[in-house]
């Protein structure tokens, strides 16, 4: 609670949706939620908002366990989309969640476009099986995961005349965590009938979706994900120089997000590549070998 109170949030209702962001925040995104924790506790609902926002989105498109249709997945993530959007417009929600993303986006002025952006994303996922290059893959992209980042930047402030730069940073880095998300995540998302690496991309290797779907690791699919990891590392490196152009009380937090959602594709490597047997995972040493750092950085910027 004492959060809440560093962030001027007293409404009881309001109070309850923020909880409930941090909550979902806490279970579901263990590396987010420990990143968010770097900052300020005055900034750390807003961030919550915005990942119970994402984190509803998502169950409602991929919950394995739920009982839903994928027809009634569709009925309901409209539902839902529409009535969101049509809270932001209004200024105000009786959304459990949408509560305290409103909120947030009314203390921040963040463009509705961003949150079209994400639902256009999150509706693709119920159609789209695979994206025949990356260009058609940047579009889902972009609203699943590059959005993110620019909704982040208002949140954790800008030097003086810089937003611009720093937007254009958030975006890609954005990008490059989803990416390492969808190296990790080769065999999970197979199981839902989804592949997210460009396919011509894979053909330059002589991969296709049946030699994933086989599920057994050949050097030609060892060579497709080197490509893949190498553009994370890139993408990585270009947006890290627009940390700097944070707030000095943000860039800790950010700092460690990069290192560990992007370290993702160490993971990878570490486990040589068998994305089809075991899933990629960040340490408690890691963990804790890049928390306990920014934290000092992030006491002493405060």
């Amino acid at each position: 609670m004492d959060e809440l109170a560093a962030a001027g949030i007293q409404d009881p209702k309001l109070s309850e949706s923020y909880l409930e962001c941090k909550r979902l925040n806490s279970l579901h995104g263990k590396t987010y939620y420990l990143a968010t924790l770097l900052l300020p506790k005055s900034k750390r609902p807003f961030v919550h908002a915005l990942y119970g926002f994402a984190r509803y989105a998502d169950e409602i498109v991929d919950d394995l366990d739920s009982k839903l249709s994928p027809e009634e997945k569709r009925l309901e993530l409209e539902r839902w989309s529409h009535q969101l959007l049509q809270d932001i417009k209004a200024g105000r929600s009786d959304d459990h969640i949408g509560r305290a993303l409103v909120d947030t986006v009314n203390r921040f002025s963040i463009p509705i476009a961003y949150f079209e952006a994400f639902l256009h994303s999150m509706a693709m996922d119920l159609d789209v099986r695979e994206y025949e290059s990356f260009d058609a893959l940047l579009e889902y992209v972009y609203g699943s995961a590059a959005v993110i980042g620019l909704q982040m930047v208002p949140i954790l402030g800008t030097l003086k005349g810089r937003e611009k730069e720093a937007l254009a940073a958030a975006e890609k880095l954005g990008i490059a965590f989803q990416l390492a998300n969808f190296i990790r995540d080769v065999g999970e998302d197979l199981e839902r009938g989804r592949v997210y690496l460009p396919l011509d991309e894979l053909k330059r290797f002589g991969v296709d979706r049946e030699m994933l779907e086989q599920r057994i690791l050949t050097p030609q699919i060892i060579e497709a994900l080197k490509f893949q990891i190498q553009r994370v590392r890139d993408l990585q490196r270009a947006a890290n120089e627009g940390i700097s152009l944070l707030s000095p009380e943000s860039r800790p937090c950010i700092e460690a997000a990069s290192e560990l959602y992007c370290g993702i594709v160490d993971e990878v490597e570490r486990i040589d590549f068998q994305v089809f047997e075991r899933r990629a995972k960040t340490s408690t040493w890691r963990r804790l070998s890049v928390a306990l750092p920014a934290w000092l950085r992030a006491v002493k910027a405060r």
